[in-house]
């Protein structure tokens, strides 16, 4: 815990909650249907969020669809409403129940979409709902991978070479430039849906027009084959003190989906120097990024570097805001400081 620089509380964290924006009800964009983006951790991190908020003492108003969840269990939320989460039906909630702040990071892909397209149409300006956590330009950083790229491009991070694009001509044009096999990743899409790799200008169209008919942005990347993929959470509240939760690593290489691979923590095969290297460049992007609570970033390391060679490329930020954990929710809301959580109490105690 080295890293976290205390803040000394002046008031009460309840106290407190009251001066920032006046946050007495908040509206949650639940889960909603299980598939890949916006899986169980979504049901598992928005219902941490749940108990949090009521903790404070703040209302919670849910809207998910998928009854089968967690989240949508009786005594959860102060009311629940099983609406699709469109942008329409959020408005309308919005509209009847009057929250204060809005949570967009609890409810996977669909939910980050909504929350952007009411963004963008104003509807939140409109009704004076507050966006909290992760700032709203972090959201769309961390969603448009070509924006991603060029992030970190002025934090001199390496990523692999790539080139967004929104037709399926400019992909093949891309791809003949970097070579095959390419990677192919879906904008605006967590956990790797529309995604794929192509070997061939045959097999790009077909993965390029599937992506292209429900996002509208892919990118077109060198494909890191073999490459180690290392995993990092990372934490950071609102006073900029970070820390690493725990890192991960995946037990078959690039190119075979984290979904249908093995994960372990801690990684198994890194030595110190690449250990810190890694946690280093985590906690740099979340800083730039000005991210509240917790994110998970994926590198991929090269296991044969050249000589004099960056064995680090390829950084990929897993959504915005990926909470998962009860006391970190309370770091969107409340405004508090990892000083205050009480796995920082103990340790200090100790």
């Amino acid at each position: 815990m080295a890293n976290i620089r205390p803040i000394r509380r002046k008031a009460p964290l309840i106290d407190r909650i009251s001066h920032i924006g006046h946050i007495k009800k908040v509206l949650l964009l639940g889960s909603g249907a299980l598939q890949i983006g916006q899986a169980g951790e979504f049901d598992y991190s928005g219902s941490q969020a749940i108990k949090a908020l009521k903790e404070e003492g703040i209302q919670v108003i849910l809207i998910n669809p998928n009854i089968a969840t967690i989240q949508t269990s009786w005594g959860f939320a102060d009311k629940v409403y099983f609406l699709p989460i469109t942008p329409h039906f959020v408005e309308e909630v919005i509209k009847s129940q009057k929250p204060d702040g809005i949570f967009l990071s609890f409810g996977g892909q669909t939910a980050l979409n909504c929350g952007l397209a009411l963004e963008k149409s104003g509807v939140l300006k409109k009704h004076n709902v507050q966006i909290l956590g992760s700032p709203i330009l972090a959201i769309k950083t961390t969603e448009d991978r070509q924006a991603f790229a060029q992030m970190l491009a002025k934090i001199e991070l390496l990523t692999p070479k790539s080139k967004a694009v929104k037709t399926v001509a400019d992909a093949k044009k891309v791809a003949q430039n970097l070579g095959f096999p390419v990677m192919i990743r879906g904008g605006f899409s967590l956990g790797g849906q529309d995604s794929g790799v192509a070997s061939n200008l045959g097999e790009l169209e077909q993965i390029a027009k599937k992506a292209l008919a429900k996002t509208p942005q892919i990118l077109i990347e060198e494909y890191l084959a073999g490459w180690k993929e290392i995993e990092y959470e990372v934490v950071r509240d609102k006073f900029d003190n970070c820390i690493t939760v725990c890192n991960m690593e995946n037990i078959d290489p690039m190119g075979i989906h984290t979904g249908e691979s093995v994960v372990v923590a801690p990684s198994q095969t890194l030595n110190n120097f690449e250990y810190h290297q890694l946690r280093e460049i985590a906690i740099k992007v979340i800083r730039h990024l000005g991210i509240i609570g917790e994110c998970n970033i994926q590198f991929a390391l090269n296991p044969h570097p050249q000589p004099n060679g960056s064995r680090t490329a390829g950084q990929k930020h897993d959504g915005a805001s990926l909470q998962i954990k009860n006391e970190n929710n309370k770091l969107s809301v409340a405004g508090g400081g990892l000083s205050e959580t009480e796995n920082y109490k103990r340790t200090k105690n100790k």
